[in-house]
């Protein structure tokens, strides 16, 4: 488990891709259990730790991800989450030149819980959900564009249904209509996020480059860029 931040109320953590958020009906371990037994061995707490789960990435997706550390922590982080104060951004590979070098997308998404699949839908479907993020273009290679996605909505599913609606699929992500099989991740990465400190009311920014996984596959172009976004990021401290 790696810790990318750390102080008494929150812990920022690098999930890597392939790997539970929190647990599920599978029962595989998880990212959640990881922390948990990292406090509880760094603290000597007997038996558990808090544990507040703020937000979740995909199992095929890498980065960070923040968990509060207090109850009090959990209330005031989560309500920005649902004010949608908390700026996240993406990097992902995808497959396509998108014509244009930035825009706003808008959709409506319906989720097959059954199928844990996502489509887009009219605005009038049952169970539809409104979805807005916007991208840029960052680099290109070949018949790959390197984008940097900041949602607006954290609707399930949404970043890689709303790019792959649009002929640009996220590499590696079968599911949604990428031609290449990666295994256990795809290259959609949650690169920063960016929240209002709970108690100290300062911004708190915390950033992680790609996994390993991208050398290789990703352009080489593509994967500097992405590194580069990462690394332009104010690096956090212990508060």
């Amino acid at each position: 488990m790696i810790a990318l931040f750390e102080d008494n109320h929150l812990i920022g953590c690098r999930k890597p891709a392939g790997l539970l958020t929190v647990g599920d009906q599978t029962r595989d371990r998880s990212l959640y259990d990881d922390v948990v037994d990292y406090l509880v061995e760094k603290y000597q707490k007997p038996g558990t730790a808090f544990l507040g789960v703020l937000h979740r990435l995909d199992r095929p997706v890498s980065g960070v991800v923040l968990f509060a550390r207090t109850s009090k922590a959990a209330g005031r982080v989560s309500s920005q989450f649902r004010e949608r104060t908390v700026r996240k951004i993406y990097y992902a590979c995808v497959s396509g030149v998108p014509a244009s070098a930035s825009a706003v997308l808008r959709d409506h998404l319906w989720k097959d819980p059954g199928r844990n699949f996502v489509s887009t839908v009219s605005p009038n479907a049952p169970g539809a959900k409104s979805a807005a993020l916007t991208y840029r273009v960052v680099a290109t290679a070949g018949s790959h564009s390197l984008l940097e996605i900041e949602p607006q909505t954290g609707r399930s599913h949404q970043i890689r249904v709303q790019l792959a609606s649009r002929g640009w699929p996220i590499l590696g992500d079968v599911k949604y209509g990428s031609k290449t099989e990666l295994g256990h991740w795809i290259a959609l990465h949650a690169l920063a996020l960016t929240i209002e400190h709970p108690t100290r009311k300062e911004p708190l920014t915390i950033a992680t480059p790609p996994p390993d996984e991208w050398s290789g596959t990703v352009p080489k172009m593509l994967l500097e860029h992405a590194v580069a976004a990462a690394d332009g990021f104010t690096g956090p401290t212990n508060l």
